[in-house]
C-alpha cells in the first residue's frame, strides 16, 4: 500500500502550477522507536507518532517518499508543544526533520500552544526519490502528525480540524466512500474485555462477529499497554457460568504496573484468532455511523497507520469503546459526570449535579540499573520540593488525573498532565533531592502513554442502576452477571490538593462493600437507538452505580450476556428490548450455560475485591 500520495494545485489564474506533497507521520514504513498514538484523533484531527522515550531519545522513524518533480520546496510540520498549558516558552518535546542527508530547522515541537504548522524551512530537491527522517532529541514526547512541502512559499493547510480533514482526503487521495469490510450479525466496537468477551459469546452461538480495535493488541485496560489488572469475582450470583470464559483467556498474575508479560498480549490475541466466527480488525478506530432512524445501518472504522477506510455493516452493534463512542455518533442518550443526590435518592451522590469524573491513569514503574543512571532535567510547570514530593519508584492507580476536565474533549490534556507530573516528580528525586542515594541507580523503566480511563460517557438504557438497587438489594427479574466489586469512587486525594490545589495527580478510593448484584439486562442496551447494545464502563448507570460495574471481569461478564442476547436476536429477528420482552426465559436459560468451557478451575482468584456473603438469588 503506497504511504505517500502526491498531488498538485492549479492556482487560481491557471498559469503557475504548485506542486505539493504531503505525508501522514503515522504511515511511516520504519517507525523506529517512535509509537502510533490514535487516542485523540477525534479532537484533533488524525493519530500522530510519539517519541516516547522516557527522558532518552528514541531510535529515528523513516520512510521514502517521491517528491513529484525536483525544485525548491517550503516544509512544514504539524506537531504540538505539548508543556504548553503549564509553561510558556519552549518545551521538551523536541525532533528534527531530514530530507536525504539535509536537516532542516530544528528543533520542531518546542513551540506555539495548540497543534499547528510550524515552519521547517526549505529544501532544494534534486533526486525526487528521497528518504525522510524523524529524530527525536529529548525522549520527551515528541510528537509529529504531518509533513507537508509546497512549492508555493507562504501556502499552509488549514489548521481547522474539518478543514483539514478535506484537505487530507484530496491531498492523499482517499476514497470518498470506504470499503465495504463484510455483512456480519454483529458488529462489536472496542475489544477490551467486554469487547472480546461479546464477540467470543456471540461467535460460539453461530453469530458472525467483526470485533475492531483501535489499538495493536487487545484487553483495553487488562494489555501490556496500560497494566491494569482484571478485577471482581467471577462464578458469584445467579448464573456461575458467566466468567467461565475468562479462565479462558485472563492473565493468570494480577498486579497493576508490572512488567508486559503479566499481561498476556499473546494469549488473548491467539485466544480470538481461533474462533471461527470472529474477524478481529486490530488498528482500526471506529468514526463514524449511518442510520436509518433510531437503527444504526453501519459503522465506518479508520486504520490508524494507513487512513484506509472500512464499513462493518450488521442488523446489531455492541458499543464497547468505553467512551460510548458508537453511542455517542448514532446519538444515544448519555450522561457525564454526577447526579445529584435528590435525582435517584443516592446518599452517595452529591447535593447539586456537577461534571466531575474518576480520572484515568498513567502508571509507570523504575528499575534498578545496577550502575548510576543520569535523567535529563525536566522542569515545565509543575514545582516539587522535599515536602510535596513522591518518594516511591512506581506509580499505580492512585496517579489518576482529569478528575475536574472533561473525560472526552480533554483528554490529550488529561494524559499529558500525567506525563507531566511522572516525569516532573522523577527529576526531583534523581536531580534535586539531597539525600537521593536509593535512586541513584534507578532509571525508568515503563511510563504508559496510553491512559487507562474510568469514567467518561454513560449510555443510557431502559433501566439505570443506581445506589438504592445495590446497597437495598432491589431485584429485577431481568438480572443477569453479577456485580461484585466494592461501590468504589475516587476522589482527588486531600493531600495532593494541599500540595497541588486545581492540579491534583493523586486519588483516594472510598469503598462500600455489596452483596453479589445482578445487573438488570436493560442496562445492556440503548433506550432510543434501537439495535445498539452496550458493555463496559459505559453501561446504563448513575455515576454510584458506576463505582461497581466499571471493574473488568464484571464488565466481561456482561459482554458475554450481550453475546447471548445477540444469539436471540438473530434467531427471532427482534432487537435488544424484545429479548427482554419477548424472550427473557431464553436468556436466562443461556447464562445458565454459559458459553465458556465447562470444568475449567478458577484462575482467576487474584483482586477479587471486598464482596459481602452472598446472598440467595430467585432467578
Amino acid at each position: 500500500m503506497k504511504t505517500v500520495l502526491t498531488f498538485f494545485l492549479l492556482l487560481s489564474f491557471g498559469t503557475i502550477r504548485a506542486a505539493d506533497l504531503f505525508v501522514e507521520a503515522e504511515s511511516f514504513t520504519h517507525k523506529g522507536g517512535w509509537v502510533v498514538d490514535q487516542q485523540f484523533m477525534d479532537l484533533m484531527g488524525s493519530p500522530y507518532l510519539l517519541a516516547h522515550g522516557m527522558g532518552e531519545p528514541v531510535e529515528d522513524a523513516y520512510t521514502e517518499v517521491t517528491f513529484p518533480e525536483t525544485g525548491t520546496y517550503y516544509a512544514y510540520v504539524r506537531t504540538y508543544n505539548w508543556t504548553s498549558p503549564w509553561k510558556d516558552g519552549e518545551g521538551p518535546g523536541k525532533f528534527s526533520l531530514s530530507v536525504g542527508n539535509k536537516k532542516l530547522i530544528s528543533p520542531l515541537g518546542a513551540e506555539g500552544s495548540a497543534w499547528m504548522w510550524q515552519v521547517a524551512g526549505k529544501i532544494s530537491v534534486k533526486d525526487r526519490k528521497t528518504v525522510l527522517k524523524l529524530q527525536d532529541l529529548t525522549g520527551f514526547d515528541g510528537r509529529c502528525d504531518a509533513i507537508y512541502f509546497t512549492t508555493e512559499e507562504g501556502k499552509v493547510p488549514p489548521s481547522d480540524v474539518k478543514e483539514l480533514e478535506a484537505f487530507r482526503r484530496e491531498a492523499l487521495g482517499l476514497p470518498d466512500t470506504p470499503a465495504l469490510a463484510g455483512q456480519y450479525d454483529l458488529v462489536v466496537i472496542g475489544a477490551g474485555i467486554a469487547g472480546m468477551s461479546a464477540a467470543v459469546s456471540a461467535a460460539r452461538l453461530g453469530c458472525k462477529v467483526a470485533l475492531i480495535n483501535d489499538r495493536p493488541v487487545v484487553g483495553g485496560n487488562n494489555s501490556s499497554e496500560i497494566r491494569v489488572h482484571l478485577g471482581g469475582r467471577i462464578e458469584a450470583g445467579p448464573y456461575k457460568e458467566l466468567g467461565n470464559l475468562q479462565k479462558e483467556f485472563g492473565p493468570t498474575r494480577g498486579g497493576n504496573a508490572q512488567p508486559a508479560d503479566y499481561y498476556e498480549d499473546r494469549k488473548k490475541l491467539d485466544w480470538l484468532a481461533n474462533e471461527k466466527n470472529i474477524t478481529l480488525f486490530l488498528n482500526y478506530r471506529a468514526i463514524g455511523v449511518a442510520k436509518d432512524g433510531n437503527n444504526i445501518t453501519s459503522v465506518v472504522a479508520k486504520h490508524i497507520e494507513s487512513g484506509k477506510e472500512l464499513e462493518f455493516k450488521a442488523p446489531l452493534f455492541s458499543d464497547c469503546t468505553g467512551d460510548g463512542t458508537i453511542g455517542y455518533l448514532a446519538g444515544a442518550d448519555y450522561r457525564m459526570g454526577r447526579e445529584s443526590r435528590e435525582e435517584f435518592g443516592e446518599n452517595t451522590a452529591p447535593e447539586k449535579p456537577d461534571k466531575m469524573t474518576m480520572g484515568a491513569s498513567v502508571q509507570w514503574y523504575s528499575v534498578d540499573n545496577k550502575k548510576p543512571s543520569a535523567f535529563s532535567h525536566f522542569n515545565y510547570g509543575v514545582e516539587f520540593n522535599e515536602e510535596n514530593c513522591e518518594k516511591v519508584m512506581m506509580g499505580e492507580w492512585t496517579w489518576e488525573t482529569g478528575m475536574n476536565y472533561d473525560q472526552i474533549k480533554d483528554f490529550e490534556r488529561i494524559r499529558d498532565y500525567g506525563l507531566l507530573v511522572v516525569y516532573s516528580n522523577w527529576n526531583y528525586l534523581k536531580n534535586r533531592m539531597k539525600d537521593n542515594s536509593q535512586y541513584r541507580n534507578r532509571k525508568l523503566g515503563w511510563v504508559a502513554y496510553v491512559s487507562g480511563k474510568r469514567e467518561s460517557r454513560r449510555l443510557m438504557g431502559d433501566y439505570i442502576l443506581k445506589e438504592d438497587d445495590l446497597r437495598k438489594y432491589v431485584m429485577h427479574e431481568d438480572g443477569t452477571a453479577a456485580t461484585t466489586w466494592s461501590i468504589d469512587l475516587h476522589y482527588p486525594d486531600p493531600a495532593n490538593t494541599k500540595n497541588f490545589p486545581g492540579q491534583e495527580f493523586k486519588s483516594i478510593a472510598k469503598h462500600i462493600n455489596i452483596y453479589p448484584y445482578p445487573i438488570p439486562y436493560r442496562c445492556l442496551y440503548s433506550r432510543n437507538i434501537d439495535n445498539l447494545f452496550m458493555a463496559g464502563r459505559n453501561i446504563s448507570v448513575t455515576h454510584v452505580a458506576l463505582g461497581t460495574v466499571r471493574v473488568m471481569r464484571t464488565t466481561g461478564m456482561m459482554g458475554e450476556v450481550v453475546g447471548m442476547a445477540t444469539s436471540i436476536c438473530k434467531k427471532y429477528g427482534v432487537k435488544p428490548r424484545n429479548v427482554y420482552q419477548s424472550h427473557l426465559d431464553e436468556l436466562k436459560k443461556l447464562m445458565e450455560d454459559g458459553t465458556g468451557k465447562k470444568g475449567l478451575p478458577n484462575n482467576q482468584t487474584y483482586n477479587e475485591g471486598g464482596t459481602l456473603k452472598e446472598k440467595p438469588v430467585v432467578k
